[in-house]
This record gives structure tokens, sequence and C-alpha cells, in this order.
């Protein structure tokens, strides 16, 4: 358990940075091509400040990925003695291909905007972005081959594989990398509008602040429809494959037909009952099998088999609740700031408040994900008891609690360091600045004597 928990600290935290990175990448890439079709240096602003953000978030990601792969020797050796055939390779494909397509165009995209053609370097933008949906790809092959294995043979008790086709194209693989890219859009257009809409509040009224926040709730109310279609096919993909989670998600404890959608419910696993049930009659077959009298299997016909059913029930409810909230607000927000030209006080607040919903839906569905795994590491494979290390647990205790006090303290700095970067900008258009990248543009005696009053806040 302390391995799991360990684990699961390490890539909740990590999840984090990528979830924004694959997205915000090719929104950056949007915002330089509107700027090279319009030469408006409002693009442009908008550009140079969301970058900085990207490398930021770049950095972070990268180092809390390599702490996380440690782990694969450290805390589950049995894994890769096992599946190690398949997983290393993938993962090795992912260092090969996409994450240096990243590190070497990377340079390029956050220091070359003045020292190479226009043309280079939205090309370097093009293939950072290019090599962010390519690591994603390959490490959700590999993840969605853990609960969907296919293309190999057991010999030996370790896994060899009969077919790479198989291998990386297997059941689940496409509908994840989809809900998984769509999900990273989403995150990345919340953080946009949240830290635009925190900016537009300070009082920072540039035409560059608007144009990414009328951008960001657009990007949202388009993708949260396909969301919901992609997760709707993921549902029913994981319905086939893995019906054991599908039903601790739904509550569903003996099989059934005409089966109710809970809204609420408390499992209990000793009883193997639900109580408080809040439900709407035959939904859940509805959904899963688009026939009102569809049969369901229950958790009791995989005892022994099925995973903690109250963590995964409550997280999906989570991820489904913070889903309906960022489809509310961003229809409402595209209807008030897009269309009616508006930005009400109160409107720009909820904007702020759902920065990092994001993070939250994401993190959900990832628990819902990889707990309704359980208890496999590769579904009808390896069990997660069968993998783990032999480690003394109190040198296990050490090492989680440097680092839940280490992430901690990274995030806390990352979300601080956002804001402190918003507010830079806010107090250089109040101080009337322009910003290049050379710095400040001292136009005539009055904004110099502005930038002297703007170095004392800054």
């Amino acid at each position: 358990m302390l391995s799991r928990i360990q684990f699961a600290a390490n890539i909740s935290f990590h999840i984090l940075f990528p979830t924004i990175n694959i997205a915000l990448c090719w929104i950056l890439l949007f915002f330089k091509v509107r700027f090279n079709q319009t030469q408006d240096q409002s693009w442009l602003r908008v550009y140079r400040f969301w970058v900085r953000i990207f490398a930021l978030t770049f950095a972070i990601g990268v180092v809390s990925g390599i702490t996380m792969s440690f782990q694969f020797g450290t805390n589950w050796p049995g894994y890769m003695e096992t599946v190690g055939n398949i997983a290393g390779p993938l993962l090795g494909y992912e260092v090969m291909t996409a994450f240096f397509l990243e590190a070497s165009f990377l340079s390029i995209m956050l220091f070359g905007m003045d020292r190479v053609s226009n043309r280079v370097h939205t090309l370097a933008t093009v293939l950072v972005s290019f090599g962010t949906t390519l690591s994603a790809f390959w490490i959700l092959s590999l993840n969605a081959w853990m609960h969907t294995p296919a293309g190999f043979e057991m010999i030996d008790g370790v896994a060899h594989v009969t077919s790479w086709f198989e291998v990386i194209f297997n059941p689940s693989m496409p509908y994840r990398l989809m809900h998984m890219l769509l999900a990273s859009g989403l995150t990345s257009a919340f953080l946009i509008s949240g830290i635009s809409a925190y900016r537009l509040l300070k009082g920072d009224n540039k035409k560059s602040v608007k144009q990414a926040l009328n951008f960001s709730v657009t990007l949202a109310a388009i993708l949260i429809p396909i969301q919901i279609f992609v997760g709707d096919l993921h549902g029913l993909n994981t319905f086939q494959n893995q019906p054991a989670k599908v039903a601790a998600m739904e509550g569903v404890w003996e099989t059934d037909t005409s089966v109710p959608l809970l809204l609420f419910a408390l499992p209990n696993e000793e009883t193997r009952e639900n109580s408080f049930e809040v439900k709407v009659p035959n939904m859940a077959s509805i959904i899963l099998t688009h026939d009102a009298q569809g049969e369901i299997k229950g958790l009791n016909d995989f005892v022994g088999e099925h995973p903690p059913v109250a963590p995964v029930f409550f997280s999906f409810r989570i991820m489904i609740g913070v889903g309906v909230l960022m489809l509310l607000f961003s229809w409402l927000a595209t209807y008030q700031f897009v269309l009616k030209k508006r930005y009400p006080p109160w409107l720009l607040k909820t904007g702020i408040a759902m920065t990092f919903s994001g993070w939250l839906a994401t993190l959900a569905g990832w628990y819902v994900t990889e707990i309704g795994r359980q208890p496999y590491l590769v579904t009808g494979i390896l069990r997660t008891k069968d993998a783990v290390t032999t480690t003394p647990p109190e040198d296990i205790v050490l090492s989680l609690t440097l680092y839940l006090v280490i992430y901690g303290f990274l995030l806390i700095a990352y979300i601080r360091t956002l804001f402190v970067m918003a507010n830079r900008a806010v107090i250089l258009e109040q101080a009337d600045v322009s910003i290049t990248d050379t710095g400040p543009m001292i136009d005539d005696k009055q904004t110099a004597q502005n930038n002297t009053t703007l170095g004392a806040k800054l």
C-alpha cells in the first residue's frame, strides 16, 4: 500500500504538467499563426506571455517524469521482470522520438524568435507541438496495453511480443488517447481563461488579454461536447473489456437488467450493497448498452477480482461533476465574453475559481482508470501484489514523505509563480510599458519616470 501511495503521489503530481503542455503547445502555435496572418501585435503579446508558462511547465514535467520512472526499479521490480519486453521498448520509443524532438527544437521556440527567421521559429513550434503529442501517444499506448493487453504471449512467466501493431494499437488505446488529448485541451483552456480573467479583473485591459480569454472559453465550449461523445465511446469500450471496473463506477452489485443510474450512493463493500441511493431508473442500462433493458454485470460476479469500489465510484462522479461545471461556465462565458462583449466581474471571478478545474477532472478520471484496474497491474497477467518490492516499509515511508514535501512545495510555488507573472503583466500595463524581448521601450520622459516606479514595484 505504501508503494502504491508513493507511485500515486508521483504520477498525480507529474500528470498535472503534461496535461497542460500537450495542448498548450498547439495553442501557442495557433497564437503564432494568427500573428503571422494578421501581423496583429496583440497575438504576439499573447504568445510571449504564455510561452514562458509553457517553458516553466515543461521543465517541472520533465523532472517529475524522471523521478517517477525510477520507481519501476525501486518499488515495482516485478513489473519490468514480467512485462519489460513490452514496457521497456515503448518507453524507449517515447524518449528516442518524442522527447528528443521536443528537446531539439524547444530552445529555438523559447529563445529564437529574434535570432532565426519567422518561418523557422514557427516550424520549431510545430515540431515541439508534434513532439508533445507523440510523447502522449507512446505513454498512452503502454498504459492502455496494461488495461487491455494484446499482441503477446507468456513464456516462463515473461511477456514476449508477437505483434507490435497489436501491442501499440490495443483495444482501448484509441479511446484513451483521444480522451487524454481532449482533457489536455480543456485543462489548458481553463488555465488560460482563469489567468486572463485574473489579469482583466486586476485592470489589465489590453486587447491581447481579451483575445486570450475569448479564445480559451470558445475552445472549451467546443471541446467539452466532443469530450462527452468520446467519453461515451471510451465507457462502452471499458464496459466491453473491463466490466468489473464499470460495475464499480456504477455501484452495481448484482447482475441485472434495467439498471438505474446512481447519482449518489454510499457503497459498502462489507455488506456488498449501497446506502442512500439517488437514482434515475434504467439510465445506466441506456448509457452502457443503449438499451433500457440492457444487462450490466454486478460486482458479485467478480469477488476477489474487482477494484476497491468507493474510490472508483466517487472519483467517477467528481470527474463528471467538474465536467458539467466546466460545460456550463464555458457556454455562459462564450455568450457573455465573445458574443455580448461583456465582462461581468462575477463571471471573471468564476473563471478564476475554475482556473485549475481541468486538473481536478483529469486526476479524478485517472483515479477511476488506475484504481479501476486493481487488483491487477497488467490486467489478467500481473497482480499488483506480485510486482511490489521487498524494500522495508520504513524506507518507503521516508521516500514517500520526502516526495510529498518536495512536490507540495513545488506545486504551491508553481501556482504562485503563475499569478506573480500575471501580476507583473498587470503592473507593466499600468505603468504604460511596451514589452519587447530586450525589455521596456522608453518613448519619452514620462514613460522613463513610470519605469523607475515600475522597477521599485517589481
